[in-house]
């Protein structure tokens, strides 16, 4: 067998495993299929981020803002808030606003890339430490707004958030209930769980052949040095306002998925805390990479839930002072500063900036 045989005999291997996997896990209950499900829309997310962080060079610490403005546009378009809200809407909606998911899909997108040209068009001449500040209280204007938009015309509702959200219809499947076949039952976690990795494998090959592409090729001239990029006639302005609107666009996606699957949005899924995630997930895998993106979104989206059962022991070894939340994020944090420690350069690192370090 040569290595382009045993590449494709690895590849269809690993295909049926992920195939396999939520069916086997949902015996178990479906709270192990979920944790892969949230796992899989942060992997978007990373990737997202990846292309404005690991491509062009630029530090967003307010992703989760586009993340906020895809779910938001879920839950007022496909849910009855608005028609119960607003009168006229009712009038001419009487059983509420439910767009159709795949429009919704790209119009989020589309929104959001929007979103976020606006807020990389007064940040061009911003780098390092002054960007992330910038895009850092974009995220939390974005998350205020929503928190705040109930009055006096209740838009968002507030605190209170959206619920009712349509979940994702496929081909007359209705993925928010179960499917049985036979004698067999697919719980609506597993069916979500197969439409996000379909998402997710068409997004690394977008992003792959963007990463090959000459726009690629142009992002990664400017990360290296930005000076030399402009020299060389590239127009630096425009890559970066690209970069941010599509970064943007995976965040805008992802928020629609994440609403349809949990059915409920508010503020308090989109703090700080979540945009550092995400940027903590890029750095950890290994800027710039793909698999080493994946590999650090996977660990950092499910190592809090495997915690979670070794941090309720621990709270017994401190007599209760410490609750289980702070304890498993105290052992995230750990495992994370012993990680940069031993791989500074992430897990899983460019082949590419491992040869220029060493040097």
């Amino acid at each position: 067998m040569n290595s382009k045989q045993g590449k494709l005999f690895t590849f269809l291997i690993a295909a049926v495993a992920l195939l396999v996997l939520p069916l086997f896990l949902q015996t178990f209950g479906n709270a192990w299929v979920r944790i892969i499900d949230m796992a899989l829309l942060f992997v978007l997310l990373a990737l997202g981020l990846n292309i404005v962080v690991g491509y062009a060079g630029l530090l967003d610490l307010g992703y989760v803002a586009f993340f906020a403005v895809g779910a938001y546009i879920m839950g007022l378009l496909g849910s009855p808030h608005l028609a119960d809200a607003f009168p006229a809407i009712k009038t001419a909606f009487p059983n509420g606003l439910h767009y159709n998911i795949w429009l919704l899909m790209i119009f989020a997108a589309v929104v959001a890339g929007v979103v976020g040209v606006i807020l990389g068009a007064p940040t061009l001449k911003l780098r390092g430490d002054y960007l992330a500040i910038v895009t850092l209280g974009f995220g939390e204007i974005i998350r205020i707004f929503m928190l705040n938009m109930d009055r006096p015309v209740n838009i968002t509702n507030g605190p209170k958030g959206l619920s009712q959200i349509d979940s994702i219809s496929i081909f007359g499947v209705n993925l928010g209930k179960r499917l049985v076949i036979g004698d067999f039952t697919i719980q609506p976690v597993t069916l979500y769980y197969y439409l996000f990795l379909f998402l997710v494998v068409l997004s690394v090959i977008i992003c792959y052949r963007l990463e090959r592409s000459r726009i690629g090729r142009a992002w990664m001239a400017v990360r290296e040095d930005e000076i030399a990029a402009k020299a060389m006639g590239l127009n630096t302005r425009n890559l970066k306002l690209l970069a941010f609107g599509m970064g943007a666009s995976f965040g805008g996606l992802s928020g629609v998925l994440f609403a349809s699957f949990q059915g409920f949005v508010s503020p308090e899924s989109f703090s700080l805390m979540e945009s550092v995630m995400i940027v903590a997930m890029v750095v950890l895998g290994g800027i710039g990479h793909i698999p080493g993106v994946i590999l650090g979104a996977l660990l950092l989206a499910g190592l809090p839930e495997v915690l979670r059962h070794v941090a309720t022991p621990l709270q017994a070894l401190t007599d209760g002072r410490l609750a289980p939340e702070i304890l498993r994020q105290l052992l995230v944090a750990l495992a994370m500063i012993i990680i940069m420690l031993l791989r500074p350069r992430g897990l899983w690192p460019a082949p590419e900036h491992g040869k220029s370090l060493s040097k």
